[in-house]
């Protein structure tokens, strides 16, 4: 389950499916467990069949990025390490710490729903050495069986989230019983501090945006070994739910574009599913903002003094580089929207701000699926209950996000939202009325966090594909099936739960699984005779509603006015 993904539907059974007794019995059959091998260049991996999946956890791609490795760029792994034993659970990599004043500042979240807190994933291990991949596939696959593979991306704010998070094994043989078989990789990256500190020291050596560079080494893992899993290297789709989005985003724009590898320069994938996250607009990694959060990192690492701060922070100890990261506000914090670590332009690996990049053509032009919620923004605004006003909204946008715009241009756009009653009305959880609004603020804030970070980004990263590669197809779709959570309607991550477990609703699981089926076979959500078809988005910007009960076409131009603020001032808007 993602961090932000607290799920309040109804959990109904498969046998409602009518017409589909093959997955159900999919669903049940295999019973047993036993071990299963498999020999590659740089180890014997050892997995674990399990109900008709077997799996191969935490398989190293990298050495470890410890002691002097430490905030440097992944070593590819070339020697023999012998016998992996990839039966249990994958290593995750550090994840952020949860200060108490986070906490005291989730009270207003606590008091609304007292035992979210067990939503989240914790990991049974974690560890600097953690530059993995865990394979996943069907009982009986093997090499030449040349199976598509779907490369999977973790979100958690870029602060926290592994590789295991995520159960694929129902999605699995949900796919086995629909006769679209295919192979699942979950890779682990750095996070936090140990895969995104900014700064302009970092810049100089080089060593910026490290967690994407752990996640494009596992893409080049799997185009060197996956077809020993059965795998084909040559139909990877890649796909990410929120940072793990936003990472798809980046490794479009990684390199201004290339995504070939080897020898053969091959492509590294040919598709990608952005769910919940696409262009975040980012200054200089070695920005204002940026640096204050390097400097704040090396002070609590006691590195103020040292003669090189960035070598100093690589040989503190972990739990010193640990509780140093962590003095950064986490994801669940009343300034949690600061988002201190994230990807940013290092004139090295994103040479610019992602929109300026798309605008000038320099990413990868493959076909895309672009997915939002209809509330994005509801978790995170329950933990500000204090910004009642127009005016305190704006100075914490601007403290915590919006360091370029001035208070008065924030006033701006805040109040595109509406002013009054309006803002309750038009806010979010969207098509509620009145209702929902917790304390005074909290829809229109759910309503403007949930379009700048996910929603309207989305449309502005269609609209600028669409006109620099109008021949490259891309959909977009709005998960609206949950729209009756009190106070969260159709929350971030809320798709996760129907695809992964195959839960929520019956037709918001079947409809997003079957589609992303669809395009990891033939790059296109459409299977002939399904209702509605699901139209490219450059063709008339259509973008296809999931409802609880059925699914329909809407135009891609709600709330035009707040987007149209947006587009017209990325400038001031990057963070």
């Amino acid at each position: 389950m993602h961090i932000f993904q607290i799920t309040f539907a109804i959990s109904l059974p498969y046998m409602a499916l009518a017409g589909h007794q093959k997955l159900i019995r999919s669903l049940n059959s295999g019973i047993g467990i036993s071990n299963v091998t498999v020999n590659l260049s740089t180890a014997t991996v050892i997995g674990a069949m399990v109900n008709g999946v077997e799996s191969f956890a935490g398989i190293p791609f990298a050495s470890p990025p410890t002691g002097n490795l430490r905030l440097r760029p992944p070593q590819r792994l070339t020697k023999h390490v012998g016998v992996v034993d990839g039966t249990g659970v994958a290593t995750a990599c550090p994840q952020q710490v949860f200060r108490e004043e986070d906490l005291l500042g989730a009270a207003s979240l606590l008091q609304i729903f007292p035992n979210f807190t067990a939503g989240i994933p914790v990991p049974p291990k974690e560890s600097e050495d953690c530059l993995t991949v865990t394979v996943t596939r069907p009982e009986g696959v093997k090499a030449g069986d040349n199976l598509p593979v779907l490369f999977w991306i973790y979100g958690g704010s870029f602060e926290i989230g592994f590789s295991a998070a995520n159960d694929p094994a129902n999605f699995l043989h949900f796919g086995i019983a629909l006769n679209k078989p295919f192979i699942f990789v979950a890779v682990n990256y750095r996070v936090n501090g140990f895969g995104f500190l900014p700064g302009k020291e970092i810049l100089a050596e080089g060593s910026g945006n490290l967690g994407l560079l752990d996640q494009r080494m596992g893409l080049e893992w799997v185009a060197d070994n996956i077809s020993e899993f059965g795998g084909d290297p040559n139909r990877v789709v890649i796909w990410g739910i929120s940072a793990g989005s936003i990472s798809v985003l980046n490794q479009l724009t990684l390199y201004n574009g290339n995504h070939t590898y080897g020898k053969t320069m091959k492509p590294l994938f040919r598709g990608a599913v952005m769910s919940s996250g696409s262009i975040i607009p980012t200054n200089s990694i070695a920005s204002d903002k940026a640096q204050a959060v390097y400097d704040r990192v090396v002070k609590a690492a006691g590195c103020s003094n040292a003669r090189s701060t960035l070598q100093c922070l690589r040989e503190v100890s972990y739990e010193t580089f640990m509780n140093a990261v962590s003095s950064e506000p986490g994801p669940i914090a009343y300034n949690g929207f600061a988002v201190s670590y994230l990807p940013r332009p290092d004139n090295k690996t994103i040479l610019d701000s992602p929109e300026r990049l798309i605008a000038d053509g320099n990413y990868a032009a493959v076909p895309m699926i672009l997915g939002s919620m209809e509330d994005e923004g509801t978790f995170i605004s329950l933990l500000q209950p204090n910004l009642t006003t127009t005016a305190l909204l704006a100075q914490y946008l601007r403290q915590t996000y919006f360091w370029g715009a001035s208070e008065t241009e924030l006033v701006d756009y805040i109040n595109t939202y509406g002013r009054g009653f309006s803002e309750v009305v038009l806010g979010s959880p969207f098509r509620t009325g009145a209702r929902n609004e917790v304390f005074p603020g909290y829809k229109r804030r759910a309503a403007i966090i949930g379009d700048f970070v996910f929603t309207l980004t989305r449309r502005i990263t269609l609209l600028l594909t669409s006109f620099v590669n109008p021949n490259v197809p891309a959909w977009s779709y709005l998960g609206s099936f949950a729209q009756g959570t009190p106070y969260l309607g159709t929350g971030h991550g809320s798709d996760m739960t129907p695809i992964f477990s195959g839960t929520s609703t019956i037709h918001a699981a079947y409809r997003l699984r079957t589609s992303l089926l669809n395009f990891i076979y033939d790059l296109n959500p459409n299977e002939a005779g399904e209702a509605p078809f699901w139209p490219q988005w450059g063709t008339g910007y259509q973008q296809l509603q999931i409802l609880p009960n059925s699914s329909r076409l809407i135009t891609d131009n709600y709330r035009s006015r707040n987007f149209d603020w947006i587009l017209n001032n990325l400038d001031i808007l990057r963070v």
